[in-house]
């Protein structure tokens, strides 16, 4: 992946798609064999063991082989830099919007004062 070398780049590609956002959804659940994981997708095993490859490339997941079964489980920490920056994006815009709130509340006393002289 050349264009994603950054933690959060490769987060959010290994998040961009359904099917690994799907399987994160279903590890918040627990640990779980591959078997399970890619029991609800329409595709064939070694499609749906790259979908693994990237979620555990960059951090997001981990897996270890027990027996016969490869097992994934979540690794938190994978989602901290994500977690960081949409979080420091939701204020910038929050802070804006209350901005704006301001702006458009003294535009509509203006307004309102300039009726009352009427």
């Amino acid at each position: 992946m050349p264009y994603h070398s950054n933690p959060l780049d490769l987060a959010f590609h290994a998040l961009s798609d359904p099917t690994r956002r799907a399987v994160v959804s279903k590890l918040a659940d627990g640990e779980a064999p591959v078997s399970d994981l890619a029991a609800p997708f329409n595709m064939a095993l070694p499609s749906f063991t790259q979908h693994l490859k990237v979620l555990e490339d960059c951090g997001l997941i981990a897996s270890e082989k027990r027996g016969r079964s490869r097992w994934c489980r979540l690794v938190p920490e994978g989602f901290n830099e994500a977690a960081v920056w949409m979080e420091a994006e939701r204020r910038r815009w929050a802070a804006q919007l209350d901005r704006l709130e301001i702006y458009l509340d003294s535009k509509e006393d203006d307004d309102g004062s300039d009726k009352k002289s009427d």
